[in-house]
C-alpha cells in the first residue's frame, strides 16, 4: 500500500556541493510538496517524473511548515536551492506571501536558486525577488520542434530568451538547463543539439547545466526505454559536448547527472563510469578541459555505436536489440 504523503512535510532535503561567488561551497537542497506544475494539466513533459512531488490542496500553512522543517536542518550553508514540482514563481504553487517568508529566512545566503517556467517571469513577479537569487530555466533544447514534439515543453526557445534576458536586466542570475538526448535522437544528434542549444543560451546564462536524460518512472520516456526504443546517453557523449563548448562560451559549464552509471541514467560500459563521472564533476568546478582526460576501451565501442545509429537511422537501444537477437538465436 502506498504511503500517504503529508502536505506539511518536505518531499526531500539533502546537502551537496556547488558554486557561489566563484568558490565551491556547501549547498542545502530542499524539494517542496506543492499543488503541482501547471503544465501537467496540459500533458506535462515527456521525461518528467516530478509530478510525484505534487499534491492537491496544499495550503499556505503547509508550505510554511515545510519551511520550518528546512530551517531546522539549515546549518548556515551559503547556497540554498528550493525546488518544487513546477515553478516557484507560480502563485498556485508558492503564494507571494510564502515566497516573501522564504526570501526573508535565507536573506543571509550568498545565493538562492529556484526554477520557473518562462510564463511566470515578468517584471511584476520579479519586483520583490532579492538580488542573491539565481533562476533556473529549463530550456532543454533551442530547437522549437524538439521542444514541441520530443519534450512537449509547452513553450518555445524564444520564450526562454525573453525570460532570460529579463532576468539579466533585472540583475538576477540565470542557470539554464539543457537536456542531453531527448526522445527520438541518436547520440550524434544529441551532441549536436546540446552544443547548439548551449550557444543559444550563453548570452543570457551565467551557468549552463547539461543534464543527460534520466529515465524516470511513469513517464513517456520510460515506455520508450522499456520497449528498447531509447537508450540513455553515453558519458562519452556528455564529455564530447563539453569538449566542443569549452572556451567558446562565457557561461560556466556544468553537469550533475541523476542516475549516472545506471541503465536508466547516463552510462558507459560500467567499468569506467565512476571515473568518467568524477572527471565531469571536477570539470564542472574547474572548467579545465584537461580534467576530462579520461579514457577506456569502450570509447571505441561508443564511436562504433554512433556510426551504427547513423547507418541504421534509428535511436533505438542497439545494444539491447543485439542482446535480444542473440537470445532468440540461442
Amino acid at each position: 500500500m502506498k504511503e500517504k504523503r503529508s502536505p506539511s512535510q518536505l518531499e526531500a532535503l539533502w546537502k551537496e556541493g556547488d558554486m557561489a561567488n566563484g568558490r565551491r561551497v556547501d549547498a542545502m537542497v530542499m524539494i517542496m510538496r506543492t499543488n503541482g506544475c501547471c503544465w501537467v494539466k496540459g500533458g506535462g513533459c515527456t521525461m518528467c517524473g516530478y509530478r510525484e512531488a505534487s499534491l492537491g490542496g496544499v495550503t499556505e500553512e503547509d508550505l510554511l511548515s515545510q519551511l520550518e522543517q528546512a530551517l531546522s536542518r539549515y546549518k548556515g550553508e551559503p547556497f540554498v536551492k528550493i525546488y518544487t514540482s513546477g515553478s516557484f514563481l507560480d502563485d498556485n504553487e508558492v503564494p507571494p506571501s510564502v515566497r516573501a517568508k522564504i526570501f526573508e529566512a535565507f536573506s543571509g545566503c550568498d545565493r538562492i536558486l529556484f526554477e520557473s517556467r518562462p510564463e511566470f517571469i515578468t517584471p511584476e513577479s520579479l519586483a520583490d525577488v532579492p538580488k542573491n537569487v539565481t533562476v533556473a530555466l529549463g530550456l532543454e533544447s533551442s530547437d522549437p520542434e524538439v521542444l514541441r514534439t520530443a519534450v512537449h515543453k509547452g513553450f518555445t526557445p524564444d520564450d526562454i530568451l525573453r525570460a532570460g534576458t529579463l532576468l539579466k536586466e533585472t540583475g538576477l542570475g540565470v542557470r539554464t538547463y539543457l537536456l542531453l538526448k531527448t526522445p527520438f535522437m541518436t547520440e550524434a544528434m544529441a551532441i549536436e543539439d546540446a552544443v547548439r542549444s548551449a550557444r543559444f543560451a550563453d548570452p543570457f546564462s551565467d551557468e549552463i547545466s547539461v543534464n543527460p536524460l534520466n529515465v524516470q518512472r511513469g513517464t513517456y520516456v520510460e515506455r520508450l526505454w522499456k520497449r528498447g526504443d531509447f537508450r540513455s546517453p553515453w558519458i562519452w557523449s556528455l564529455i564530447e559536448v563539453f569538449r566542443q563548448l569549452s572556451g567558446t562560451v562565457s557561461a560556466r559549464l556544468m553537469s550533475s547527472p541523476s542516475g549516472g552509471g545506471a541503465s536508466r541514467g547516463v552510462h558507459n560500459c560500467g567499468s569506467c563510469d565512476e571515473r568518467a563521472l568524477k572527471a565531469i564533476e571536477k570539470f564542472s568546478y574547474s572548467q579545465d578541459i584537461a580534467d576530462l582526460d579520461v579514457t577506456c576501451e569502450c570509447q571505441t565501442r561508443w564511436r562504433a555505436y554512433m556510426e551504427s545509429e547513423s547507418v541504421l537511422g534509428t535511436p533505438a537501444d542497439l545494444d539491447r536489440g543485439l542482446e535480444n537477437d542473440l537470445a532468440l538465436r540461442m
